[in-house]
């Protein structure tokens, strides 16, 4: 069997997952976040980020411990048991396969606003096309094209930061700090906050995407670790600091229409001319963002062909470029379905798959280090028992703050990968496959 080549830097594997996590979106979906908090978009960006940092420890803890492809799969097979790690793999590819769709969906709806005579079809199939090809040639090019969409994404965040604080200058009646963009205008109760955050999460998948290029990483036991720390810490200060100045800029949160508010407030404090630089922002953000979340997907569905968890014939083998092309084109076919949905129903279920495999990575680091690995001093204690725990209870609160149809469509999802693992195994008569590690 052909290995991936390992080439991947520490700062190259911050920059995938910050493509994934696709920074600009915080303007995308800053009008929807006010609604749901009643504007206080910035102190629900803060309690997902603190929530995401004691899972963010769990994964890289994981990630030293099993440096292969196939993220929570890999981790809670190897740490708790096979079945259980199947269902794991199963719930975060049900977010790798539907989330390109997601991204390239709503770019496709950005460009046929600015170009309403060219079909809402065509601009979601030429992101399709040209995303397939970027990963099917290989990281190596994939990553030079996210360097460059990744600093373009950041100039548009700078613009639009310094354009609120200089309206908020030009109105002595605006603080420029307050608690409101934390608290709300009517300082939300917590549960208002923690549904806010539980949307919020669905911004800070990029670090348990990068662990799928694992096998790809040089030095993944140290370079890992500190990637998804550097990502989810430096994710999470960028949506903060924008959420933070754009809600003063913006304060309240009845806008007549949420998904566009960012459209509105872009005008309101750069003119036309900026909205049409925050438009280009806005498509080159999810173009990049595309590249890292099917480059990644296609890796999970790899290490699960690889291990005749699913076809390997068609997903578990590597092209002539060293990347694997099956994944690639199953996601491709599966972006298709956008074609007859919409962002709202495929966008549904993401975050209950990303939730419930959040939860058994942290269950993960307490079954490997804590219970089988003996790790019993305080200090490991501390990491390999009471923070994972935490990070267990915050998901499990964030899971029961999603919507109840994200809940019912996401349990649908679980049930349908139980039956292929019945089926797999022959009603539990036969373990599933093992899995292969090529460090």
């Amino acid at each position: 069997m052909s290995e991936m080549k390992k080439t991947l830097t520490l700062s190259q594997v911050v920059l995938f997952g910050l493509a994934y996590m696709t920074p600009i979106i915080v303007l995308g979906t800053f009008g929807v976040l006010a609604v749901v908090t009643q504007g206080a978009v910035a102190g629900a960006y803060l309690a997902a980020l603190v929530a995401m940092l004691f899972t963010a420890h769990s994964y890289g803890r994981m990630a030293a411990a099993y440096p292969v492809a196939g993220s929570a799969y890999a981790y809670v097979r190897h740490a708790i048991d096979d079945r259980l790690g199947f269902l794991a793999g199963w719930a975060i590819l049900l977010d790798y396969l539907f989330l390109p769709m997601v991204i390239w969906l709503i770019g496709a709806a950005y460009l046929n606003s600015a170009f309403p005579t060219i079909p809402t079809a065509l601009w979601l199939l030429a992101f399709i096309g040209v995303t397939t090809v970027i990963n099917v040639l290989g990281l190596k090019l994939a990553s030079l094209v996210n360097s460059a969409m990744m600093l373009i994404q950041m100039l548009v965040l700078v613009a639009f930061v310094g354009l609120s604080l200089r309206y908020l200058l030009g109105d002595p009646t605006q603080p420029l700090f307050s608690l409101t963009p934390f608290l709300g205008s009517d300082n939300a109760s917590l549960p208002i906050l923690m549904a806010g955050a539980a949307v919020a999460c669905y911004s800070f998948l990029g670090f348990d995407a990068v662990t799928t290029l694992t096998e790809e990483t040089k030095d993944p036991e140290r370079t890992l670790p500190r990637a998804i720390l550097l990502i989810t810490l430096l994710g999470g200060l960028i949506f903060i600091v924008v959420s933070y100045c754009v809600q003063l800029a913006a304060p309240g949160f009845d806008f007549a229409n949420p998904d566009a508010a960012a459209y509105t407030i872009a005008r309101n404090i750069g003119g036309d001319v900026f909205v049409s630089i925050f438009l280009i922002g806005l498509v080159v953000g999810q173009f990049a963002s595309g590249i890292a979340a099917q480059a990644s997907g296609a890796r999970l569905i790899y290490a699960m062909g690889r291990d005749d968890v699913l076809p390997r014939r068609w997903l578990g083998r590597l092209g002539r470029h060293g990347t694997p092309v099956g994944g690639l084109l199953l996601s491709a076919v599966v972006a298709l379905l956008a074609l007859t949905m919409d962002v709202l129903s495929a966008a549904s279920f993401i975050n209950f798959g990303a939730f419930l495999a959040f939860a058994l990575v942290n269950l993960a680091v307490i079954f490997h280090y804590y219970l089988k690995g003996g790790r019993r001093s305080l200090g490991d204690t501390l990491r390999y028992l009471v923070c994972p725990a935490i990070g267990l209870g915050a998901i499990v609160w964030l899971l029961f703050s999603l919507d109840h149809k994200a809940v019912t469509l996401g349990s649908l999802w679980l049930l349908m990968g139980l039956a292929w693992l019945l089926w797999l195994t022959r009603g539990f008569r036969r373990p599933t496959p093992e899995l292969h590690i090529d460090a």
